[in-house]
Formats: structure tokens, C-alpha cells, sequence
């Protein structure tokens, strides 16, 4: 059964729409969406009660966070604490006096390959097509 030209166009869409998705979340830029959405939202609460220059300067100073900013802040803290620390710590790595170094072999043999074609071929490379219409 074959796919309609136009749930072609909807899955390609889509994926492409889940893979973006996912590139944002995973370098973080989620964050800085939901802090700008905070943001405005302050500016326009801000704006209602005082003028634009002292609307923007306690917007922006954080002294005065929204809810929203604090669950941001906390989040984001949340997401730096990694489980890496732990998984170093679980490392074990053996020191030159405990593990076996490789022993250099005395002597070796050369094996020589048997391919006759790379010596047939010719040293100087072909002359480059000629330029038809160019100066």
C-alpha cells in the first residue's frame, strides 16, 4: 500500500519538526524561550503600573524575579547537575607499574604485497579537457 503524496509531505514535516525539537532541547534553548516568554510577560505587568524606562530597568535587573523566572532558575540548575562526577569517579585507571607494557619484537619479516597494477601505472597525470568558451 503506498503512502498519499500528502501524508508524505505531513511525516516529512513532522520529523523534521521532532529532530528540531530535539537539537533546541539538547543545547539548551528551551530555556532561553521560556525566559524570554518570562520576560515579556513581566515587561507588559511592569508597563501597567510604572513608566517604560523603569518598567525595562526592573525587568531586567533581577531584583524583581516572576514566578516563572524562579522555576527557570531552578530548572536549570537542576539540568546542570549531570552524573558525570559519580561515573569519574568510578574510573579506574592502572598505573605503568602494575599493567604490561607491549614487548617490541626482535626482529620482523616484510611482507611485500603482490599487486602488479600500481607499478604499471603511468607517473605523469592526464592533460586537464580543454576549455571551450572561457578566457
Amino acid at each position: 500500500m503506498a503512502i498519499p503524496p500528502y501524508c508524505q509531505c505531513v511525516l516529512r514535516w513532522l520529523t523534521k519538526s521532532v529532530l528540531i525539537l530535539a537539537l533546541t532541547t539538547s543545547i539548551g534553548l528551551h530555556w532561553a524561550f521560556l525566559q524570554s516568554i518570562a520576560w515579556v510577560a513581566m515587561l507588559a505587568g511592569n508597563l501597567q503600573t510604572t513608566v517604560f524606562s523603569i518598567a525595562v530597568v526592573r525587568t531586567f535587573d533581577g531584583k524583581h524575579p516572576c514566578p516563572l523566572c524562579k522555576a527557570i532558575a531552578q530548572s536549570k540548575k537542576a539540568d546542570k547537575k549531570c552524573e558525570f562526577p559519580a561515573l569519574i569517579k568510578k574510573l579506574e585507571f592502572l598505573s605503568h607499574a602494575e599493567g604490561q607494557l607491549p614487548v617490541v619484537p626482535s626482529h620482523f619479516w616484510l611482507i611485500t604485497s603482490g599487486d602488479t597494477f600500481a607499478p604499471s601505472r603511468p607517473n605523469v597525470p592526464p592533460a586537464p579537457p580543454p576549455r571551450v568558451g572561457f578566457i
